[in-house]
């Protein structure tokens, strides 16, 4: 049926989605990566035990520190060996969960150089994404993440509105935080990760339409909805969410789905959408913005195709893709 990939394959709506992958299609491949694969991390472990439910389905576990580039080049490099050496079968789907984010201090760098947020969010799944893109079999799906976060005014959490600059290395390479500004400024560079992720997926797609070989692949951006069990409210974040999650989100997470936000849910619901998607048993074929299993559309900036180009092309700069490391005519 195809090989698929997950990254943070440990995380809060990653675990469900394997599950679901895994239960609904034994004949998949599955490929999970996470950043650290011991048995000192207790999600590993967990995943571990979901994994070992399915002892018929061909099941691997790799470490990919996607703050590292260099990492993801060589990860690409043998997931395309693997498949070329028929150790594995062409791509069904890759789906880039894996993300970061600090709400309390910042910004962070990676031995990259490049902003933590921005890097693992954007720019390692960018490079992932286009050094296997020659490996896809038919039908092949991208999953990127966007969030609610990437249009202005939309996330409560939001006190400067997410924005691409116009000066882009601004996005990897942000200056100090003033004091004032620290607490809004590190959600900002967020959400200034998920508007780029939505907007690249435009480009992404345009560019696949214009190779007859790979036209067949379809990039899709969900926005999962607000996981009121999720673990990102517990990491990197300040006491007061943490006591909102446990006191109120979760406890309340109806009447707050039905009075202010109508995209909260569990990462179970969402994971299960998630793989829904990407393996074309929604929306097959179907390409842009979702929100839940809803194609909608996405903010307007997000929508101007000046900027998608331009952001493009710094994320070629920025990922080091070049005609040698992508199938893609770029």
């Amino acid at each position: 049926m195809g090989t698929v990939i997950i990254t943070g394959a440990n995380g809060s709506l990653a675990i469900p989605a394997a599950e679901f992958l895994l239960r609904e299609n034994p004949d998949i491949t599955a490929i999970f990566t996470v950043r650290d694969p011991s048995n000192s991390d207790a999600n590993t472990v967990h995943l571990r035990q979901i994994l070992a439910r399915y002892p018929n389905v061909k099941t691997s576990i790799h470490a990919l520190d996607l703050g590292n580039l260099a990492a993801v080049q060589r990860f690409a490099d043998d997931i395309a060996k693997g498949i070329t050496n028929t150790q594995y079968p062409p791509l069904k789907a890759i789906v880039c969960n894996a993300f970061y984010w600090n709400l309390v201090e910042g910004p962070d760098f990676t031995d990259d150089g490049y902003e933590k947020t921005f890097q693992v969010n954007h720019v390692a799944h960018a490079s992932l994404v286009l050094r296997l893109l020659g490996h896809f079999g038919p039908g092949g799906r991208v999953v990127l993440f966007s969030s609610d976060a990437h249009w202005p005014g939309k996330n409560s959490l939001e006190k400067i509105p997410p924005e691409i600059p116009s000066d882009l290395e601004r996005l990897v390479k942000p200056p100090p935080d003033p004091a004032d500004k620290k607490a809004a400024l590190c959600f900002q560079r967020y959400a200034n990760s998920k508007l780029a992720i939505t907007s690249w997926t435009y480009s992404l797609n345009r560019h696949l339409l214009k190779d007859p070989a790979l036209s067949h692949i379809t990039a899709v951006a969900i926005n999962p909805g607000n996981l009121s069990d999720s673990r990102a409210l517990r990491t990197n974040t300040p006491g007061v969410l943490k006591v909102a999650q446990r006191f109120v989100i979760q406890p309340f997470m109806p009447v707050l789905r039905l009075l202010s936000d109508p995209t909260m849910r569990t990462s179970r619901s969402a994971g299960e959408d998630v793989m829904k998607l990407a393996l074309g048993i929604a929306h097959p074929g179907e390409r842009g913005f979702f929100t839940h299993l809803k194609k909608e559309k996405s903010s307007p900036e997000s929508l101007d195709e000046g900027e998608q180009e331009k952001l493009w092309a710094k994320t070629l700069d920025w990922t080091k893709v070049t005609t040698g490391s992508t199938a893609l005519k770029i």
